[in-house]
């Protein structure tokens, strides 16, 4: 799969302990920095192994003012995730080491890609957040601290993300991701697509942090009749 299909791919699909580092203005109210956060983001990322949690996306079309909401849930563990959504049109997309597949039950359709050399490029977007470390992040992104705000009554820490590969910023101009203060996982994400300016917003509800998944929960199971196809990029 090409460097650009893989990240197109990304785009229709498509993270508390207390840390050293964190200087306060009084004994309540922490004054974060870049800095301490990404070092938070590393703490936790050694403590992290699964994760479940209903998730929403909605597809901003700008410059027709078209908005498209679909849901479903999403479990994570490792290099796994299995995305199931429901309304308004069933899909699932399950990602398992090298694998990545896509099934739409209404078309008994299920495509099938290989990542390989392109894996970690599609980490960058599938698991954003969900047990990304600092030095994780500041390898792929440019990072910007943007501020502390309450979302979904949830106190959250805002940054931005912009790719530092030339081909990924052809797709995706930049991404923000507001991270739960008590958790540090992602309340919402938001990516901006390139030129068009038309951006994804995915925001995630009754998050549950290192639930016990099962392995069966991510093997590929098909109906009978199920067309399989391998796109070529």
């Amino acid at each position: 799969m090409r460097l650009e299909k893989a990240a197109a791919l990304v785009v229709c699909m498509a993270t508390a302990l207390a840390s050293p580092g964190i200087t306060r203005a009084s004994q309540n109210k922490p004054i974060w920095t870049l800095q301490s956060v990404l070092r938070q983001l590393d703490a936790q990322a050694r403590e992290f192994r699964s994760l479940s949690a209903n998730v929403e996306r909605t597809k901003v079309t700008v410059v027709v003012n078209d908005h498209s909401t679909e849901s479903g849930t999403i479990l994570v563990r490792a290099d796994k995730m299995l995305l199931e959504l429901q309304e308004p049109d069933a899909r699932t997309v399950l990602r398992n080491g090298d694998n990545l597949y896509i099934y739409t039950p209404g078309l008994k359709r299920l495509e099938e890609y290989n990542l390989g050399k392109n894996r970690s490029l599609v980490d960058q977007f599938l698991l954003l957040g969900f047990g990304t470390g600092g030095k994780e992040l500041e390898k792929g992104y440019l990072i910007s601290l943007l501020r502390e705000e309450k979302l979904d009554d949830k106190k959250t820490i805002e940054l931005e993300l912009t790719p530092k590969s030339q081909a990924l910023r052809n797709q995706i101009a930049k991404i923000e991701i507001w991270l739960d203060e008590t958790t540090w996982l992602p309340v919402q994400q938001q990516f901006v697509e390139a030129g068009s300016g038309d951006y994804s917003i995915v925001r995630y509800s009754k998050v549950v942090r290192n639930p016990g998944i099962p392995d069966s929960d991510f093997k590929p199971r098909w109906p009978k009749g199920t067309v399989k196809v391998r796109p070529q990029g």
